[in-house]
């Protein structure tokens, strides 16, 4: 007897009461996506005849696919990101200096595993803050936690914390995600306080979770950041100590469309 045959046999047994228990009970076991595609597929195995392994695996195959997404959007959405980029949307062509291979070697997230720093360095605008989240990005894909942060948004949030004696939470919040990203150190200097409150999130993730930081300041310059050029040696100890740096040199991408709109508007003008 084929597929199609039983099916049709059981069909005939399993009532209007008999359907909806088994809805619910996929609900109550929390396969809800099963119970979505549940008649959908009763029909492609009526049309193809297919054996109960078969379609067993189909539905299964929906549900574990189902909850892989869910899972994607559930961290990407916990990391925080200003807005979503991709390796695949950066023009390297724009950008000569770097190297394109040692930036995709970033993207086998070894660094993760290893527990390494990121360190993008460079001018306003030439991509550091995109590639910073291309990498989170694929970390949540692949299944990594990640938390994306500005410097000074970061302080504040620990500032906070001190006021109303919930540092080690706020802490915790820092040093847990496998992926931390800080943005745009170095546009602003930090007092004595703030200065030492970077270094103990630097020392707590030290060979223990990943940084990812973009800094407009060469590594020559971090002294003017901090107040403390004892504590800004310090954090520059921990965070090189296993890491990969790009010094970024080239134009300004935001620039690069301003310029291109401004033309756009003069040839207007001249038509």
């Amino acid at each position: 007897m084929t597929f199609l045959q039983t099916y049709k046999r059981r069909e005939k047994v399993m009532g209007k009461a008999e359907y909806e228990r088994l809805k619910e009970n996929l609900e109550k076991m929390g396969l809800n996506r099963v119970s979505e595609v549940l008649d959908s597929h009763n029909r492609l195995a009526q049309e193809r005849e297919l054996s109960y392994t078969d379609y067993l695996d189909g539905l299964i195959a929906e549900e574990v696919a189902f909850r892989a997404d869910r899972s994607i959007r559930t961290r990407t959405k916990l990391a925080h990101f200003p807005f979503i980029k991709t390796i695949e949307q950066f023009d390297f062509s724009f950008q000569p200096s770097l190297n394109k291979r040692k930036v995709e070697e970033l993207f086998t997230l070894r660094f993760v595993e290893n527990r390494e720093n990121v360190l993008l360095l460079g001018p306003p605008g030439v991509g550091k803050t995109h590639l910073a989240i291309a990498l989170g990005m694929k970390a949540c894909y692949v299944g990594y936690k990640v938390y994306f942060i500005s410097l000074m948004d970061m302080i504040a949030k620990l500032r906070a914390s001190l006021a109303d004696n919930t540092f080690e939470r706020a802490m915790r919040s820092l040093t847990t995600p496998s992926v931390l990203i800080l943005d745009e150190i170095g546009y602003l200097p930090l007092d004595r306080q703030s200065s030492n409150l970077f270094f103990q999130l630097v020392s707590r993730r030290y060979e223990s979770g990943s940084i990812i930081l973009t800094s407009n300041k060469s590594f020559g310059e971090w002294g003017s950041i901090f107040a403390d050029t004892v504590v800004a040696s310090a954090i520059l100890d921990r965070l090189l100590h296993h890491s990969t740096s790009f010094n970024i040199k080239g134009e300004s991408y935001r620039l690069k469309e301003k310029k291109k709109k401004s033309f756009a508007s003069d040839d207007e003008k001249e038509v």
